[in-house]
């Protein structure tokens, strides 16, 4: 059913009930109700739905966990899940707060060996 194939997906994108909903303008309960197949979903809805997950309606619509396996460890895959391309996109934001981190860091050591050496 498309709710499950939605839930499957949005987990593996990382993504909430609460993010969805906003996107989608709806409630929260209003979305979960979708993933659990209680409420039909149109066109519209769906074409959100795949915009948000940065997918073809079709892909969506067609979704097989069993390929997001294989696409996974498939490096020339062409399919919307290629590992690579997800962890590159997911943790940018991440690696680039940790860099600056360490940035901050080496200037603290800095200035804390020159008021050391003050002494």
């Amino acid at each position: 059913m498309i709710g499950e194939k939605i839930r499957k997906i949005r987990t593996l994108k990382g993504l909430s009930h609460d993010y969805m909903a906003e996107k989608l303008k709806i409630s929260q309960p209003a979305y979960s109700d979708i993933e659990n197949n209680k409420t039909k979903v149109g066109i519209d809805a769906i074409n959100t739905i795949a915009s948000v997950f940065k997918m073809e309606v079709n892909e969506v619509l067609n979704f097989d966990e069993k390929q997001v396996f294989n696409n996974t460890f498939n490096e020339n895959s062409k399919g919307f899940f290629n590992i690579k391309k997800f962890f590159n996109e997911s943790f940018k934001e991440e690696r680039e707060s940790y860099i600056n981190q360490i940035t901050t860091l080496k200037d603290e050591i800095i200035y804390l060996r020159k008021k050391l050496d003050e002494k």
